[in-house]
């Protein structure tokens, strides 16, 4: 196995960023530092997930191509993360008149060079935004906590801009009262509070995050079988056509009315047959009588 001559950006992985419902780019660039002329074909252990634009091709020298691999919409699951790699083969390509394709196939494998990069998949982050979300929310349980003047329905009017977080709003509130309602007891059993309120909703948004994944994959269940149903609806469709179209021709109930000439030709020939004796039996009784 020979050296890699071409330069191969990224070297080692292949990034995509989910969610995984769409499909998802990503960008490899390969670069031929040398003098000659390079051969190069991008190969994967999962061909049915993958498109690959352009999966082959040549390299003159000192010339850059940018590879761009679309990963197909599918269901996410842990057990498949950084299963899926891709290798880059290259060869240099032989002086004269050669096609590529026979080049590939009577090659000597000692002249491929080979290089593997492992995909990795990353979903987005949405830790960082709740945590934010509950350290905003944390500072005005404070406040309703600290300040004895204001009404009940101030703190409401003032968490209520996310129609999403009701539920979260109600535990910081009832937090809020059980601090008043134990006698002063200060700054210290606000942050004990608070910690609880806390706790509970990253348990909330968890469990939001959970259910709102199982909706998607739902959502892409249903697509994917709404697709296979119409492919072989297509596919039924037009086998069918074909041997009803002979069907129909062959059990046609096609009506040939006779022929009025053939029906009446032999009557014809008959009167005029008639008429032609009775005209020479006329004659002939005229002139023996």
């Amino acid at each position: 196995m020979s050296k890699q001559l071409l330069i191969i950006e990224p070297a080692h992985e292949l990034k995509f960023v989910g969610p995984f419902c769409t499909a998802v780019s990503s960008f490899m660039r390969l670069t031929n530092p040398t003098e000659h002329v390079i051969l190069f074909k991008i190969k994967t252990t999962a061909p049915k997930k993958y498109c690959v634009r352009p999966n082959c091709g040549v390299l003159e020298p000192k010339d850059t191509i940018e590879i761009t691999i679309v990963l197909q919409p599918f269901i996410f699951e842990a057990a498949e993360k950084n299963k899926h790699k891709f290798m880059v083969q290259s060869m240099i390509m032989p002086e004269g008149d050669v096609q590529i394709d026979s080049v590939w196939k009577d090659c000597n494998p000692q002249n491929l060079m080979d290089s593997k990069l492992r995909c990795v998949f990353e979903l987005p982050e949405e830790k960082e935004m709740t945590l934010s979300e509950m350290a905003e929310l944390g500072g005005a349980n404070k406040r309703e906590a600290t300040d004895p003047a204001v009404p009940d329905d101030t703190p409401k009017k003032n968490v209520s801009g996310g129609g999403s977080n009701t539920s979260d709003q109600l535990l910081l509130q009832s937090s809020g009262e059980k601090d008043k309602s134990s006698g002063g007891g200060g700054a210290g059993v606000t942050v004990e509070g608070q910690s609880e309120a806390r706790k509970m909703l990253e348990e909330a948004a968890t469990n939001l995050r959970h259910e709102n994944l199982i909706l998607k994959e739902s959502l892409l269940r249903l697509q994917l079988e709404k697709e296979n149903i119409r492919k072989e609806f297509a596919a039924e469709s037009k086998s069918a056509s074909s041997p009803g179209g002979a069907a129909s021709g062959e059990y046609a109930n096609v009506y040939r009315p006779p022929a009025l000439a053939q029906q009446q030709q032999i009557p014809i020939m008959y009167v005029a047959a008639a008429i032609a004796l009775a005209i020479f039996g006329f004659i002939l009784g005229k002139f023996v009588l």
